[in-house]
């Protein structure tokens, strides 16, 4: 079986409410690399899980495999 890209797209990253979180957590690395000076190695995490919330308080760098399973899908 193989995965139907155009179809996840159309039924789930398309919709202007993910587009959104993406443009959120894009701002939310752009804004912990501009703090850091470099790219941070691991992913950047919303310790509330709200990706619109990118207070400075509420980001941290964490290790791709802890943010991952933490948020349930890795």
């Amino acid at each position: 079986m193989t995965r139907d890209y155009r179809k996840e797209y159309d039924n789930y990253q398309g919709k202007p409410e993910q587009i959104a979180n993406r443009s959120s957590r894009n701002k939310a690395r752009r804004q912990v690399t501009k703090k850091l000076g470099y790219r941070p190695k691991g992913d950047v995490d919303h310790k509330n899980g709200n990706p619109k919330d990118n207070s400075p308080s509420n980001l941290r760098v964490t290790s791709a495999g802890r943010n991952r399973s933490r948020k349930g899908y890795g």
